[in-house]
């Protein structure tokens, strides 16, 4: 039997997308397990509406830095620029994705702006909240549980390690930070 080239071209690309073709190593920490099944952008875009600048930050827009924050793999260690500071609650969630993923134990982070409905107040351990953040797959209008919360200043940076490149990655927060 012969096969079109249109169809064999169709083909290909559904085994491909069926395989998981991925960039992302199976290393990651056992808590961000199910992270390897989610795709970041290599874009993270820009921070959400209504979240503050950060007044003073330790480490100002521009800055070249070291993350110490086991996120994803390929990030312990990386060299970072600073394309963001900012005033906020960042929170560590699980949740469900909603395109049927695995659970997702402890995410690190989402900001307070990224919670639907939530005000002005900080949210604690056990709360829950609908996500608008589309970090990943499947995030996006997923009920989040709050497991911790931070007010220390939060970050987006661009990463440029052997292991990922990738631009306005939403967030880590000054703990997970040292000076080049």
């Amino acid at each position: 039997m012969r096969i079109s080239q249109p169809l064999a071209l169709i083909t290909l690309a559904t085994a491909l997308a069926v395989s998981g073709c991925s960039s992302e190593s199976n290393d990651a920490p056992a808590d961000n397990a199910a992270h390897d099944e989610h795709d970041h952008p290599a874009d993270g875009g820009p921070a959400p509406a209504g979240i503050a600048d950060a007044t003073n930050p330790t480490y100002p827009v521009g800055t070249e830095v070291t993350l110490t924050a086991d996120h994803m793999p390929g990030m312990d260690g990386a060299t970072a620029t600073i394309s963001g500071a900012y005033d906020t609650t960042a929170y560590a969630v699980s949740y469900t994705p909603t395109d049927g993923g695995d659970p997702v134990t402890n995410h690190k982070w989402v900001v307070h702006e990224e919670l639907e409905g939530v005000g002005d107040t900080q949210l604690s351990a056990g709360d829950t909240a609908v996500m608008t953040a589309d970090h990943m797959a499947g995030m996006e209008g997923a009920e989040a549980t709050i497991d911790s919360a931070t007010d220390e200043t939060v970050y987006m940076v661009d990463i440029e390690s052997p292991e990922m490149t990738m631009k306005r990655h939403k967030w880590v927060v000054e703990s997970e930070i040292q000076p080049k």
